[in-house]
């Protein structure tokens, strides 16, 4: 009969023809990477000097920062707000934001002119304390280093039964128990660091009025990051539980993404208050209007990103639906990913340009190996530790 649930391995074969794509494009990535650090920015990209960030900073950096924020979001629900139902689900959610916030800096460090230079933040000497940028480095490094010890505990229980191996074993019951008692302040640290630096991002925008497009410049810019990403943090929750039970064969915890869809609306709700009020109080929308290639883009972000799964979120029959909650969250998920893209890309037009900026084949390629990577290690973490929650078959006695 089916027991408790517990979180353990996922018992599928790894190497599959999935995983093999994967490969492909990892490979494919990390050659096109190669170029670019050896030949430099210029030869690999379409990037110059009235362009100096692409698609690598659009999608492998803001988009990425933001999509990772079900990390923050779910354990704030879980620990800080007492959900403890909602246990089950942080797991593959602490991962997702490790992975995440770990391939922002890879990618990071592949748009930036003088890669070898990225450490330079984390030297007093060369602090900077009235620079927004540094600020957004600063907590980037600090989270990370909190999501790796908030994982920790999901590693050392791998093997802390290992009879094999009896110090390692002991190490990591060690590890456990010192990290456990301090989860509470790890969770508050992860949420304080992440609340900063999600609305920091927009603030990197702020400094450059002139060549910003009026519909989404705005003095607010900070404040709807940091709601966007609170409000993309569940949808990213339920579109990666139902697309990993999906591709590992599981069934998906329906009841319990149903119970965390409902705040979906809510924050969503929110966001798009904030969003639309602005738009009418600095009465930007008159640009809506103009037919040009920005006004389509806002629209789509708008209608199909935002008010769309807002009116799927409020309906009990697609609550009720496994395939439904995922086309809504995957809804939502896109949504943000196109703001990040229209306001770093999209929006930023520099007054001096002499071309327009598209990414090269090269910038497509590394950011697919990016992703890939970052989906395959997913899989054999969740098929190597105990991430996701499973029934528990019990013998009867």
């Amino acid at each position: 009969m089916t027991g408790h649930e517990q979180p353990r391995p996922v018992a599928c074969k790894f190497l599959t023809p999935g995983v093999g794509v994967l490969l492909a494009l990892i490979a494919a990535g990390l050659a096109f990477a190669v170029y670019r650090f050896l030949f430099g920015l210029a030869a690999a990209t379409n990037l110059d000097q009235q362009h100096p960030w692409g698609l690598w900073i659009a999608i492998d950096v803001a988009t990425g920062v933001a999509l990772a924020a079900g990390g923050f979001t779910t354990a704030a629900l879980a620990y800080i707000f007492r959900r403890e139902q909602f246990h089950a689900i942080t797991r593959p959610a602490l991962l997702t934001a490790m992975l995440g916030y770990t391939f922002v800096g890879i990618g990071l460090m592949a748009d930036l002119g003088r890669y070898y230079n990225i450490w330079h933040p984390a030297w007093p000497t060369m602090w900077q304390g009235d620079s927004v940028l540094f600020e957004v480095g600063m907590c980037v490094m600090c989270y990370i280093t909190v999501l790796y010890i908030e994982f920790l505990p999901i590693v050392c229980e791998r093997f802390v039964n290992d009879e094999r191996r009896p110090r390692l074993a002991r190490f990591c019951v060690t590890v456990q128990g010192v990290v456990n008692r301090t989860m509470f302040l790890l969770i508050i640290a992860g949420v304080v660091l992440s609340c900063l630096h999600q609305s920091s991002l927009g603030n990197l925008m702020v400094i450059a009025p002139s060549k910003m497009n009026a519909l989404w410049y705005t003095p607010i810019l900070s404040l709807l990051f940091l709601l966007s990403a609170i409000a993309v943090g569940f949808p990213m929750v339920i579109f990666e539980s139902v697309y990993a039970a999906w591709a590992l064969k599981l069934k998906p915890e329906l009841e319990l993404l149903r119970s965390l869809a409902k705040f979906v609306p809510v924050l969503l709700g929110v966001y798009i208050a904030f969003k639309v009020g602005d738009l009418l109080i600095r009465e930007s929308y008159v640009h809506l209007a103009d037919g040009s290639t920005q006004s389509v883009l806002f629209l789509i972000e708008v209608v199909f990103g935002l008010i769309t799964p807002f009116a799927l979120f409020l309906s009990v029959r697609v609550r009720r639906s496994t395939r439904w909650l995922f086309i809504a969250s995957l809804l939502i998920v896109l949504g943000v990913a196109l703001n990040r893209v229209n306001v770093f890309l999209t929006a930023y037009q520099p007054p001096y340009a002499v071309k327009t900026y598209f990414p090269s084949i090269g910038e497509f390629i590394v950011t697919a190996g990016l992703v890939s990577t970052l989906i395959l290690l997913y899989r054999a973490a969740v098929t190597y530790l105990p991430v996701i929650t499973q029934p528990v078959q019990v013998k009867m006695t």
